[in-house]
């Protein structure tokens, strides 16, 4: 196992520039992480959003990418992958209590097994959530989190007949934190489900994801660019194979 060392001075953090440096570097050394490594990959994501909630009354907005590079589906059915992009807004009903909303598009490819993928182009998407902070002392910090994300691409054909899909995204998460000046990373875990919902002309199914892939370890951390722009970067291992990656701002 190859190990990274990482010496970071506080005063090279001191400005905007030094810290869009970090930005950059710390999004190189997770991409080698994800992609390195020949075939085997290290480093799996999925958007729970981290620790950082607004205060009573205040709300953050943002961009996120979310790339769903891999989802094994139940019973031998294949895979699916989609990717998504959204602007999502948190708003905090108390200072321990946050509702998440976002909006976007994306699109769903789905490979049957012994059969070419099916590519659905990209439409709408959204999602909501919500987290309870469940405790917070000196600089730990612990979060529950619920998120639903549901992706409506458009249809597709196959020889003369009409293919629809929709991906629906469901998950609970446990995260815990610890905040140093210049960073805050953290790690926890989650339940998760994808469900790929297929209509061939008229007939409807709903395929589950492979239920003895959903329990997943997640790892991120937010990153601070000035005192109300930051980062978020996060990763898991285990029941998916994605990479989320934000760009922040409180109000």
């Amino acid at each position: 196992m190859r190990y990274l060392s990482l010496k970071i001075k506080s005063s090279q953090l001191s400005t905007p520039n030094s810290r869009l440096s970090l930005v950059i570097r710390s999004l190189i050394i997770v991409w080698l992480l994800v992609f390195g490594a020949g075939n085997s990959r290290l480093c799996y994501a999925a958007p729970c959003y981290g620790t950082k909630m607004p205060q009573q009354n205040k709300f953050f907005a943002g961009f996120e990418s979310y790339s769903l590079f891999k989802r094994y589906l139940e019973d031998s059915k294949g895979k699916m992958r989609s990717q998504q992009q959204f602007f999502g807004m948190s708003y905090g009903v108390f200072d321990w209590f946050s509702i998440d909303l976002k909006a976007g598009g994306g699109n769903i490819k789905q490979h049957p097994l012994g059969s070419d993928e099916v590519d659905y182009t990209s439409s709408f998407a959204g999602g909501y959530g919500l987290r309870l902070r469940l405790f917070e002392k000196n600089n730990f910090k612990g979060v529950l989190g619920f998120q639903h994300i549901s992706v409506h691409p458009k249809s597709t054909h196959l020889g003369d007949v009409k293919n629809k899909a929709i991906l629906d995204d469901w998950q609970w998460s446990l995260l815990g934190s610890y905040s140093f000046k210049f960073l805050t990373p953290y790690l926890g875990t989650r339940w998760s489900r994808v469900d790929y919902i297929h209509w061939t002309g008229d007939q409807r199914k709903r395929i589950m994801s492979d239920f003895t892939k959903d329990i997943g370890l997640i790892v991120g951390f937010d990153l601070p660019i000035t005192q109300k722009i930051w980062c978020n970067l996060e990763g898991q291992f285990l029941d998916s194979d994605a990479l989320a990656f934000s760009i922040n701002y409180s109000f």
